[in-house]
């Protein structure tokens, strides 16, 4: 839907509501969408301030003299429903103790309740889900059926597992459940790698990391020292846990194919790349080659070299960090993203349906918008509820001594919001609020509805910093429906199902991929944009399972959230 010119819409107003609205529209950061019924002007996004969110937790990376990788790095954050009362509430990763670090006072992570009035309560130590060692990325996930969203929280040292009780506490059962993950893990998907119906884990790793394996990097005649590029590192295979239906998991990296492969592992996504039905793995590295693991009915076949995906352009290994999957082009074929440092810029890759992607991140001024820029937090995401996927990147330079060094290049960098127009992707940045004027260190981002309004709201974890919340006001102008997706034959969370529906002239279809972004986890309910339509058609869920069940559902509401279960014939 194309809105009318804004000249044409200000001719008919008189002058001082002209200015009323122009004015008002700067207050709050520049005019990014409006109501045209009402003539109110509104951000795109709005950052809600701690002091009415009731967040006042803060990162701390522990910054030292010696200039330990970690530092730079984390953390992650969640949108996740531990009560099940129907509302997003908050997890945000801390640091802790661990070889090089031993904070006094201690640090933990933090758990915020949803208070459901846009305010949050801190339940942290009721819950039992402080962390024990230096904290990087948390993934949400029902690993056993049971109703309630689980955390396994990835850490340095070793990970952690948190099993949700049900009653608003957690049990530590990493030890039980065997996936502690020891090493440097970063960010974590839940995804069923086998079709057998139960979450799987997959855990990315980083490089081979100690206290007693520090590197000095710097300038050798000034003696100015900055963070390495992990180049000087060795890198690590990441890990797969099956889960085994009853609390436990094994590791099956090896007899999978995963450990095959070494890797500088920053962000993952599960997405079925060649729609046969198995979900597939796109990892991304840090000056090794990114990891495209092609799953051959259990087995995984490494094929990020043939796909186009492994390397630049030019044949190099590049420092991908953030990523995500989506079919942005609604032509039936899931496509990929990845975020680089500066100087690299950042693909979008096409997917060929063969196996193959080419990055068009040039045509559409991805590239040169991102050149200068290093990006983690990530995510596909209709932020204006049209039917058209958007996509918002959140950067920051890793090495916080960059400033003066690199021409052009800061520590803290602008967040992107790029509009998908149904042909291409537009640059909003600067029409879509004050945030986007702000230079960040920016880290993990995670999406999710926290007021249950529709429009898709923004958490972004900074690093030594704190977190962000971002409000989308953007959404609300348009009608959508919610959906929430309960597999019983098919994993429970629903990862890999695929949702198509119809209202009117506009037809779209979306996967539900598996984690995404970097070091996060998102809102596991879609909302699905209708624009200015009234009424949704039709409605269809192809679950997970080869050959499974594909189920319609007609005389849907709109404007609400719903749940549909696999195999019921009337949504909740």
């Amino acid at each position: 839907m194309r809105l009318p010119a804004i000249p044409r819409y200000f001719d008919f107003l008189p002058r001082r509501d002209f200015l009323r609205i122009v004015l008002g529209a700067a207050a709050m950061g520049g005019i990014s969408r409006t109501n045209w019924a009402s003539g109110v002007v509104v951000s795109a996004f709005s950052e809600i301030p701690p002091s009415a969110s009731g967040i006042s937790w803060s990162h701390v990376n522990g910054r030292s003299p010696e200039m330990y990788l970690p530092e730079t790095t984390g953390a992650g954050c969640a949108f996740f429903d531990y009560d099940n009362d129907g509302w997003m509430d908050i997890y945000l990763v801390n640091s802790g103790a661990c070889d090089f670090y031993n904070p006094n006072p201690p640090l933990r992570n933090a758990l915020y309740r949803n208070n459901r009035d846009g305010t949050f309560t801190d339940v942290t130590e009721k819950a039992g889900v402080p962390g024990n060692v230096y904290g990087m990325g948390v993934a949400a996930g029902d690993y056993d059926g049971d109703g309630f969203s689980d955390l396994y929280v990835t850490q340095y040292g070793r990970s952690v597992l948190y099993h949700n009780n049900g009653d608003g506490t957690f049990t530590d059962v990493t030890a039980k459940a065997g996936v502690a993950a020891p090493g440097w893990a970063t960010s974590a998907v839940w995804f069923d790698y086998n079709n057998d119906g139960r979450l799987d884990l997959f855990v990315c790793r980083f490089v081979n990391f100690s206290k007693s394996k520090n590197q000095w990097c710097g300038n050798l005649t000034t003696h100015e020292r900055w963070y390495c590029i992990p180049r000087v590192y060795d890198p690590m295979p990441c890990w797969l846990f099956r889960n085994n239906g009853d609390g436990t998991f094994t590791d099956v990296s090896k007899e999978t194919g995963i450990a095959n492969f070494m890797a500088k592992a920053w962000g993952v996504v599960a997405c079925d790349i060649n729609n046969d039905g198995w979900q597939d793995l796109f990892v991304a590295n840090d000056t090794v080659a990114n990891c495209l693991f092609a799953n051959r009915q259990g087995q995984f076949e490494e094929i990020g070299l043939v796909s186009g995906v492994g390397y630049s352009p030019y044949g190099r290994p590049r420092s991908g960090m953030g990523v995500d999957a989506a079919d942005y082009d609604q032509d039936g074929w899931v496509d990929l993203f990845v975020a680089n440092v500066d100087q690299e810029m950042f693909s979008l890759y096409h997917n060929n349906r063969d196996e193959s992607f080419r990055d068009v991140a040039l045509p559409t001024g991805i590239a040169s918008a991102t050149k200068l820029l290093s990006g983690w937090g990530l995510k596909f995401f209709d932020f204006d509820n049209d039917g058209d996927m958007d996509l918002l990147l959140c950067n920051g330079h890793p090495d916080d001594r960059i400033d003066g060094r690199v021409t052009g290049v800061t520590y803290r960098e602008r967040m992107l919001l790029f509009r998908n127009t149904g042909n291409d992707f537009k640059n909003v940045s600067d029409q879509s609020g004050a945030i986007f004027s702000r230079s960040l260190a920016a880290r993990g981002m995670a999406l999710g509805d926290f007021d249950n309004d529709g429009a898709v709201d923004v958490l972004i974890s900074v690093n030594n910093g704190a977190p962000l919340l971002l409000r989308n006001n953007a959404g609300r102008q348009n009608h959508w429906l919610g959906i929430h997706l309960r597999g019983k034959k098919s994993n429970p969370d629903a990862v890999g199902a695929v949702v198509t529906y119809q209202a009117g002239d506009l037809k779209r279809s979306r996967m539900k991929v598996g984690g995404g972004s970097y070091l996060s986890s998102h809102d596991p309910r879609m909302v699905l944009g209708l624009g200015k339509r009234e009424k949704i058609d039709w409605l269809e869920v192809k679950w997970q399972m080869p050959g499974g069940t594909t189920q319609r559902f007609t005389d849907l509401p709109i404007n609400r959230y719903i749940t549909i279960v696999e195999g019921q014939e009337k949504w909740k």
